[in-house]
């Protein structure tokens, strides 16, 4: 994953969790990427956003690492998923009702003034403001060791707290959204029905999800009722989301439980592709390179075109030393989902990790690419700047370096960056005039900090 931790030794290590560290240990709190889960919960939620009126495509779906209970809306058409709030999901169903449930928060205009402010904003710095914690922000120094549970839910509770009226608002667009797209709201029920026992909790050990959007019997009678009278409420989950599911929680389990709890839900006698994906990683995260790879490779000649299977061996590749070996995989997983960033960023961070400096060029015009599809990915930006480094282009690198520190939130860094880069690059170009429009919004930035 960074593509959760694809950078193990980078990226993931200083912002999530250390190696082989179980994350109910870590206490920290960050985005997290992975291109497949990602797309799938995406691809759960493009038709309730077509009926919201919204359109897909500009509706952002974020994993949170953190293994609380918790969906929000934030920055506009950023939907912000907890990882924990996915592993509890039992079926593909609950999670579309979720979904269904903040596509009517966006849809309502609910928390505008939040919205507003926050629009624009790098999903990182979205987090780290709603967490109020800067050093949420992926790639700062240490970031997430500040951010305990306890300051997440006070911050989350009040900025995140929808009225009694706003949750009926955005339930009854959930009821719609489904009937319309034929799919059931059974699944909403029973997530409401998890937390229903929580509201006679102490706030201090409630999900953030029952903090934040007020949970009633009222409620949840309001969803049974609709279950009893919808023609769509026994409408199955299809074979293709209930295999997605499966995987989808194969992974997150093997990426953020221990090994040992891994080997145990998922055995070696069962040889279904999500246990074997799970113990792949499990292998992985053991630094036993070599039977992860000869797993995937059973997986791979399963199903040859599934983009993501090459991708981990790629993964695995990379981060146990082989960023040679780890090129042919990535550029497979690219090649068969051309439009996918993450994907692009991990061939560009094979590339450039590369012994050989043959794949230098072709690391640029990958991470180039993703920057464009992408611009906002701050790891996209770090990236490109170690394929400018290592061509000996410290202009274009320092511009790019430029790009990162001004997404991550650190503008005098960013200043420092920029102006290296208006110094190197040619006068009048593209890139320089670009330098110096980074250089005057951080300069701006600043200022308005300042006062």
């Amino acid at each position: 994953m960074q593509n959760i931790f694809r950078h193990f030794s980078s990226l993931i290590a200083a912002t999530l969790l250390l190696v082989g560290t179980p994350l109910a240990e870590a206490h920290a709190v960050s985005i997290i990427r992975d291109a497949e889960i990602e797309n799938n919960i995406r691809a759960l939620g493009t038709p309730l956003f077509a009926r919201a009126g919204l359109e897909p495509s500009s509706v952002h779906v974020y994993l949170v690492n953190d293994p609380s209970l918790n969906a929000f809306v934030a920055g506009g058409q950023n939907i912000f998923v907890n990882t924990g709030l996915i592993m509890a999901a039992d079926t593909p169903n609950q999670l579309v009702g979720v979904i269904a449930h903040e596509t009517g928060h966006i849809s309502g205009g609910h928390l505008a003034r939040l919205q507003d402010a926050l629009r624009g904003a790098s999903a990182q710095n979205i987090l780290a403001f709603v967490l109020g914690a800067a050093a949420a922000v992926a790639g700062a120094p240490g970031a997430g060791q500040a951010i305990t549970s306890g300051g997440v839910q006070v911050s989350q509770r009040t900025l995140l707290k929808y009225t009694r009226i706003q949750e009926a608002t955005a339930d009854q667009a959930a009821f719609n959204y489904l009937d319309d797209t034929g799919q059931s709201a059974r699944g909403l029920l029973e997530f409401f029905e998890k937390l229903g026992d929580q509201e006679a909790l102490l706030t201090a050990s409630q999900d953030p999800y029952v903090r934040t959007h007020p949970l009633t019997r009222e409620r949840i009678e309001t969803v049974r009722a609709h279950v009893e009278r919808s023609p769509y409420s026994d409408v199955p989950d299809s074979p293709a989301m209930l295999d997605a599911h499966a995987r989808i929680h194969a992974k997150l389990w093997g990426f953020l439980k221990s090994p040992a709890q891994t080997y145990k839900r998922y055995p070696s006698s069962d040889v279904s592709i999500p246990a074997r994906y799970a113990r792949a990683v499990a292998h992985h995260r053991q630094q036993r390179s070599e039977q992860a790879v000869a797993i995937i490779d059973t997986l791979i000649a399963e199903l040859p075109d599934d983009p993501y299977f090459h991708e981990l061996k790629g993964q695995v590749l990379l981060e146990s030393g082989r960023p040679d070996d780890a090129v042919a995989p990535y550029a497979r997983a690219v090649e068969l989902l051309p439009g996918e960033s993450l994907l692009r960023v991990g061939l560009g961070q094979a590339q450039v990790s590369a012994r050989s400096d043959q794949y230098v060029d072709d690391a640029i015009d990958n991470l180039s690419l993703a920057s464009r599809l992408t611009p906002r990915e701050p790891s996209v930006w770090r990236w490109l700047a170690m394929a400018y480094g290592r061509q000996g282009d410290i202009g274009m690198a320092s511009l790019a370096t430029a790009e990162r520190y001004i997404l991550i939130g650190r503008m005098r860094d960013a200043v420092v960056q920029a102006s290296r880069a208006e110094e190197l690059l040619p006068a009048g170009s593209p890139s320089q005039l670009h330098a110096q429009d980074i250089k005057r919004a951080a300069e701006a930035q600043i200022k308005g900090r300042d006062k």
